[in-house]
């Protein structure tokens, strides 16, 4: 909205051009998640301890983690709102990748929403049932896989990138569909399995979101994409404005939700946040480096799926809990200790994912 308003004045005061540099405007995108967040933080958390929506804690998790019991939640719905405010406030408006991330951003917010809502205040503990909750979300992923796939302008923007190879490229074709499906979906409750302790979900999150904006920038350059032999996506720049966006947010959402947390995210934003990574890595054809950059996702998801797998096959577990975050807890590591060193290893592996972009 006020990119055509700096537009506009521009024909008056030539000073006003500088707004149509993405750079500028990601960092404005930046500053003014952030600002959202911080200024509403606190009225938000008020109202969610005044109506008593407090999170739920497990018996049979850590002990430690009783005391959080009450901790307001929901608080994700204020990292949402930053985040489509600043977008519609410094984004191309005219960009199909704009609406296409937005519309990914809202189906599974409202999905997390929903499922939050019925947990917390309707005091269902099963909250949306299994299998309206995968629903929703194949509804949201399919529908920003269908999209992408018919509005796709270059061969390349549905073709599969392997990283550190610049010769290996795969044309999927319709395979697009269900490739991309997977990418969303699959991120989206990769992030929502790791919000588990205070803060862990959304420095990596922030991190991921800021390596995206880089990639995001170069693919939308045609002689930075040509140079390092990444795919030109033209319009995938403006990308960078929802990535700053998730930044600001996210970092002001850390302030009261860093240890001890003041609020949790819930699956209202741990299920977006996640989707919406997902759907940027797709556009700017980076799906393997997001799981290279996400690394703590992923090994979150698959401790979930072998602690299953191995007590329905075997009747024994292999960690002590999972996630595996709180494998670490049983294990006597206090709490800030799995948080900070799981963000350390996510600035490596972020790291390794951006040397793809010379490592080919």
């Amino acid at each position: 909205m006020l990119l055509l308003l700096t537009e506009f004045l521009t024909q008056y005061f030539s000073a006003f051009s500088v707004f149509r540099y993405i750079t500028l405007r990601g960092i404005l995108g930046v500053l003014t998640a952030l600002s959202i967040s911080l200024i509403l933080g606190p009225y938000l958390i008020n109202q969610l301890r005044n109506r008593q929506i407090g999170q739920a804690v497990r018996n049979d998790g850590p002990q430690s983690h009783l005391s959080k019991s009450g901790t307001p939640t929901m608080g994700g719905g204020l990292i949402l709102l930053a985040i489509a405010v600043s977008t519609l406030l410094w984004a191309d408006l005219s960009n199909r990748y704009v609406w296409i991330t937005l519309f990914v951003l809202i189906v599974f917010g409202a999905v997390g929403w929903v499922d939050d809502w019925r947990k917390v205040i309707e005091k269902n503990p099963r909250g949306l049932p299994a299998r309206w909750k995968y629903f929703w979300q194949s509804v949201g992923g399919a529908g920003a896989a269908i999209i992408l796939y018919m509005t796709a302008q270059s061969p390349v923007e549905t073709q599969l990138i392997v990283p550190f190879f610049k010769d290996i490229i795969i044309d999927m074709g319709l395979f697009f569909i269900v490739f991309t499906y997977f990418v969303i979906v699959g991120s989206s409750n990769a992030v929502n399995l790791t919000d588990g302790l205070d803060g862990l979900a959304i420095m990596p999150t922030v991190m991921v979101a800021g390596a995206l904006a880089v990639f995001a920038y170069l693919s939308g350059h045609f002689q930075f994409a040509n140079y390092l032999h990444i795919p030109h996506v033209p319009g995938a720049g403006e990308l960078i404005i929802i990535c700053g966006a998730i930044v600001g947010a996210g970092l002001g959402f850390l302030w009261f939700n860093t240890y001890p947390a003041q609020v949790f995210m819930g699956d209202v934003g741990a299920l977006s946040l996640g989707a919406v990574l997902g759907v940027m890595a797709v556009i700017v054809r980076q799906e393997l480096v997001l799981v290279i950059m996400g690394g703590i996702f992923v090994m979150e998801t698959v401790s979930v799926i072998l602690q299953v797998a191995s007590y329905k096959l075997t009747g024994r577990r292999i960690f002590r809990m999972a996630p595996i975050h709180h494998h670490f807890e049983l294990k006597g590591w206090p709490e800030p200790r799995v948080i900070v060193r799981f963000w350390i290893i996510t600035v490596i592996l972020v790291l390794i994912g951006l040397a793809t972009l010379k490592l080919r």
